[in-house]
């Protein structure tokens, strides 16, 4: 039988959870020849704190989903089903559907360390905000775009009584 990726729904918030009573379940039943990874992918954020500090942090890719490699049949698909947490398979008509192996690797490309960091903060468009270093130190303007893939926003800035667009990084505004 072959070894294939499978995703689970979990609840929100419990896929650590999940991995820790999944793990505990298989072994506790000898099911090791049948169930060998479990995988929640993430992916490192920069995430922009007030003042404009810098913080790495881990962020799920999809809250609520877990990757399991298994060999599918009852006993293993009952083990997994039956798991605290777990509300079911990814899968059509209730049936689990296994990750194609260009899916899994175009998962699992974004949690490697080498992957581009995303950027998040609480800027929103709309949101006024004071640039705080660079030329343009000390207007006040109005996000207009947030990018958050290049952690940057375009800010529209008032100079010499004109609004002007003006792209800038998370880093170099604070909200006011």
């Amino acid at each position: 039988m072959a070894k294939k990726w499978y995703v689970l729904h979990t609840y929100s918030g419990y896929e650590n959870k999940v991995k820790d009573n999944l793990r505990h379940r298989v072994e506790s039943m000898g099911l090791e020849d049948r169930i060998f990874d479990i995988q929640i992918p993430t992916e490192e954020v920069i995430e922009i704190k007030e003042g404009g500090r810098r913080s790495i942090i881990d962020k799920k890719v999809f809250p609520g989903y877990v990757l399991v490699r298994m060999e599918l049949d009852d006993q293993s698909w009952g083990v997994v089903r039956n798991t605290p947490g777990v509300t079911g398979f990814v899968g059509a008509q209730g049936k689990p559907s296994p990750l194609s192996r260009e899916e899994y690797n175009k998962i699992m490309k974004r949690t490697h360390s080498d992957a581009p960091k995303k950027t998040s903060s609480n800027l929103q468009v709309g949101q006024s905000v004071k640039v705080i270093s660079g030329p343009l130190a000390e207007f006040d303007g109005t996000i207009a775009e947030v990018q958050p893939e290049a952690g940057k926003v375009k800010v529209m800035v008032s100079i010499f009584g004109r609004e002007t667009p003006v792209e800038l990084s998370y880093n170099q505004v604070a909200r006011l």
